[in-house]
């Protein structure tokens, strides 16, 4: 163990780069205890329909601009920034940046992770893979062929934005998720900064072998990648570089995961049958499967959970909902329905149902278990009566069904039903939404009151780096809320089929055959 230091012993720090902010957070490795943050908001822009970016470059000043202004709150309280001895990065998913490793400029915006603007390439991809199986190369990389995934993200860029495919021929292109792209510049940029990213990112881009934990020649070769463009995949725990300016120079970069498999680690299910749904932009809900891969045939995803140094791999399954708190923004933005989203859980309170209104909001398809990209939102059971009291609650219902399903194709997959289910994200500050999850799901909800558990596992990460060993995994410091099921099974079943009516009326609603064209990259 480093030696401790100062009031709070040694401090481990968080980049938590998410899809609409990035926080810093620094944590005390003794008690797991939160001792300063900053939080910096993140745009997105939105070139045509179904296309969401955003700007790399902001990315890294919130991320350098969180760093800096959380160091001066530590100072505040008298605590020195040299206390910290590790930092973990963890960031939004399948987000994919392509820039140039000369000049370390961007060659285009980062494309997140639910944009839409590959769903003509799967068409086409489809119409050649044998009887139309999305699952064509799930036994490979564990996933189903979706534009959710990095690897149709990066096939777009090689194939819509001249100055990648130049790059790539003057052997000058670096393609990478957002962490790849953090990483590389705290440690050095264009100035030999560490080109790497993790098992749990590297998990997601449908590039990767499952088992083996490479990128694997014939994946690549399917979506026409070049590997050699590819980033060093490493374990999730490890030191893989150290910051080489700003006020924590020197220090090192040891923890590297997505978000929702740090949300897993910093929720403690380190063991077999544990699980967490995380809910922020979207819903994200990953079971613990040990060592082993369960391959679903319910439409979950398998991936890597984490890998801890040199520690066996650790896999999950995960259901992943596309909108949760998005459809929050989208009642305040689009329709003008909330004039903020601390007005949704008083609004939702007052009505003491849905007025058997329900919201499908499938802005940009369904992803788990449905994989639906045609699919629609769509709002059912609309009469004369209906109040936006009635639709406010409904899309908060709309989150609890969405989570059920991905909870019912767990237990079908497993055949083990969870006896709780641990919750983390902004959106759990919202008592009514965590009752209504469990009314809707049937099992208690368990919240951490330290809800920040996603930089927290990116922290536990970082400090159990070989080279760092300053935290204790089996030591857990969380305290909790239990919100307990108050609704009958007949309501709750009741409920739930209607719910899968309204699901059903959602398909088939995007019927154009080639969804966006290419148009827009020789613009940029």
């Amino acid at each position: 163990m480093t030696q401790i230091k100062g009031q709070y012993g040694p401090l481990v720090g968080a980049i938590d780069e998410g899809t609409s902010s990035c926080r810093f957070i620094v944590f005390s490795a003794l008690t797991g205890k939160l001792v300063a943050k900053h939080q910096i908001s993140l745009g997105q822009t939105f070139p045509t329909e179904g296309w969401v970016e955003q700007d790399p470059m902001e990315i890294l000043a919130v991320v350098n601009g969180t760093i800096e202004a959380c160091v001066e709150k530590l100072k505040e309280q008298g605590i020195e920034p040299t206390d910290i001895v590790a930092v973990g990065v963890t960031n939004q998913r399948e987000s994919t940046i392509a820039w140039d490793k000369i000049t370390g400029e961007p060659l285009y915006n980062s494309i997140v992770w639910l944009d839409a603007r590959t769903t003509s390439t799967l068409e086409k991809i489809l119409e050649v893979v044998p009887n139309k199986n999305k699952n064509y190369l799930a036994p490979l990389c564990g996933l189903p062929l979706s534009p959710y995934f990095s690897a149709l993200k990066i096939n777009w860029l090689m194939n819509n934005v001249p100055k990648v495919k130049e790059a790539i021929d003057q052997n000058r292109c670096c393609i990478g998720t957002v962490d790849t792209w953090i990483i590389w510049n705290l440690t050095g940029g264009k100035d030999g900064g560490k080109y790497i990213t993790d098992v749990s990112n590297a998990s997601r881009t449908m590039l990767m072998n499952i088992e083996t934990l490479e990128w694997d020649p014939m994946l690549c070769g399917f979506f026409t990648i070049p590997m050699d463009i590819l980033p060093t995949i490493c374990s999730s725990s490890e030191i893989y570089g150290h910051f080489v300016s700003g006020p924590l120079k020197g220090v090192p970069i040891s923890g590297c995961l997505g978000d929702q498999h740090a949300a897993l680690l910093g929720q403690n299910c380190l063991k077999p049958g544990l699980a967490k749904s995380t809910y922020g932009t979207g819903c994200f809900l990953l079971y613990n499967t040990g060592n082993h891969k369960v391959d679903s045939r319910q439409g979950l995803l398998t991936t890597v959970a984490f890998k801890l140094g040199d520690e066996p791999v650790v896999y999950a399954l995960e259901g992943s909902v596309a909108v949760a708190g998005a459809a929050m923004n989208w009642l305040r933005d689009n329709v003008g329905m909330v004039t903020g989203v601390e007005e949704i859980e008083s609004l939702a309170e007052s009505h003491r149902h849905t007025g058997d209104v329900y919201f499908v909001p499938a802005f940009s398809g369904l992803y788990a278990p449905y994989w639906q990209p045609d699919a629609r939102g769509i709002i059912c059971g609309i009469t004369e009566d209906t109040t936006r009291g009635h639709i406010v609650r409904a899309a908060l219902e709309a989150i609890c069904f969405q989570t059920r399903d991905i909870l019912e194709a767990m237990k079908k997959d497993c055949g083990i039903q969870l006896i709780k289910l641990q919750v983390d994200g902004g959106m759990t500050a919202n008592k009514h939404l965590m009752q209504t999850q469990a009314d809707l799901c049937g099992i208690p909800v368990v919240r951490p009151q330290m809800v920040e558990t996603t930089a927290l596992g990116a922290a536990m990460a970082a400090g159990y780096a070989e080279g760092v060993k300053v935290w204790d995994l089996e030591t857990v410091h969380s305290t909790f809320d239990t919100f307990t099921p108050s609704i009958s099974d007949t309501e709750r079943d009741y409920r739930y089929n209607r719910w899968k009516m309204a699901i059903q009326r959602s398909f088939g609603w995007d019927t154009s055959s080639s969804g966006q064209s290419s148009e827009g990259a020789s613009k940029k």
